[in-house]
């Protein structure tokens, strides 16, 4: 294994003394792992979200004007705990409440339930929305019913932008749950993944073949394939997602690397969303290409859909300033 580390142990603490380094629109709180916008909006809905490292940027890569006031990060591939969110929901309520944006994961759901219980006591009005767009497998390693993977993304944002703009909490969870309701993912692995502490490869994915509908953390998909062109491994990903959500109208397209995917071949692999949607009546109209929702150093990718109406797409445009995502500020 080479990994760019001091310690296998150390990896997630080590990277959030780097986060609060590099970017002066956060504060972090190392001890307590929770990242926190340096400078929030009094008076607002705030959103806390967070899952296990690894998947970088995402949770703590979207905390900023326009997403997340607090994220929570984990160890590697393992739910944060539940004194853990429960700080950060308390410290980030204004008194507007506070929504939980929870991916469909059974530690996360249980852990995100019991903080939400926890800051209740103290008096913060929590709501839940969970994201359940991956269209690869009903039940999982991890989940009772689909894993939530790229729309996380969406949700975040859109969610954000609704609270950036003053609007109340129930209509706050609204749009989080009409972006999750409208969007579906596939992913596709080319090479497992290594873990710090294991030192291994997560599983074993012969040279010659890939895994259709991986999960993020590395659990199984539908099934193995032969290697494939990138023409026929995005036909297979967007044949899932439409035989479960028909792709129509105008379409917000993600095609996310999964860690060690070079950027040129998701550029290929968007080339091709974008030709195979030619023939249906759907437009892209907003996208997104690069590493939004990772695997540690998989080779592979994703893909995202959301069909847009005028409401999700003005909060898509909305300004954003995060690590990870910035426009229109």
């Amino acid at each position: 294994m080479k990994k760019l580390i001091n310690a296998a142990d150390a990896v997630v603490e080590d990277a959030l003394h780097g986060m609060a380094a590099a970017h002066h629109g956060l504060r972090v709180d190392v001890g307590n792992r929770i990242v926190y916008r340096a400078s929030p909006s009094p008076g607002k809905v705030a959103l806390v979200s967070g899952g296990g490292s690894g998947h970088e940027p995402l949770h703590a890569g979207f905390v900023g004007y326009g997403m997340l006031d607090a994220a929570c990060p984990g160890e590697i591939f393992t739910s944060p705990v539940p004194d853990q969110i429960a700080q950060a929901t308390t410290a980030v309520d204004t008194g507007a409440g506070v929504l939980h944006v929870v991916k469909n994961y059974t530690g996360d759901v249980l852990n995100f339930e019991m903080a939400a219980e926890l800051a209740a006591e103290e008096g913060v009005r929590v709501a839940t929305v969970l994201v359940d767009d991956d269209v690869a497998v009903e039940d999982s390693l991890y989940t009772a019913g689909r894993r939530g993977t790229g729309a996380t993304v969406f949700v975040e944002k859109m969610a954000g932008a609704a609270a950036e703009a003053g609007a109340p909490l129930a209509e706050v969870a609204a749009v989080a749950k009409l972006a999750n309701a409208r969007s579906r993912s596939f992913g596709i692995a080319l090479t497992s993944c290594t873990t710090p502490a294991a030192g291994k490869p997560t599983f074993d994915l012969p040279e010659d073949q890939v895994e259709l509908g991986i999960g993020i953390h590395g659990e199984p998909g539908r099934s193995r394939v032969p290697l494939a062109t990138a023409r026929e491994l995005v036909a297979l990903a967007l044949e899932a997602i439409h035989a479960d959500l028909p792709l129509s109208g105008d379409l917000l397209v993600m095609v996310n690397g999964m860690g060690g995917t070079p950027l040129a071949e998701l550029y290929v692999a968007f080339a091709e969303v974008a030709a195979q949607l030619r023939g249906r009546d759907a437009f892209i109209t907003r996208s997104l290409v690069g590493n939004y929702v990772t695997s540690l150093d998989m080779q592979g990718f994703s893909v995202t859909v959301c069909r847009l109406n005028d409401e999700l797409t003005r909060l898509w445009d909305a300004p954003v300033q995060t690590p990870a995502l910035r426009w229109g500020r």
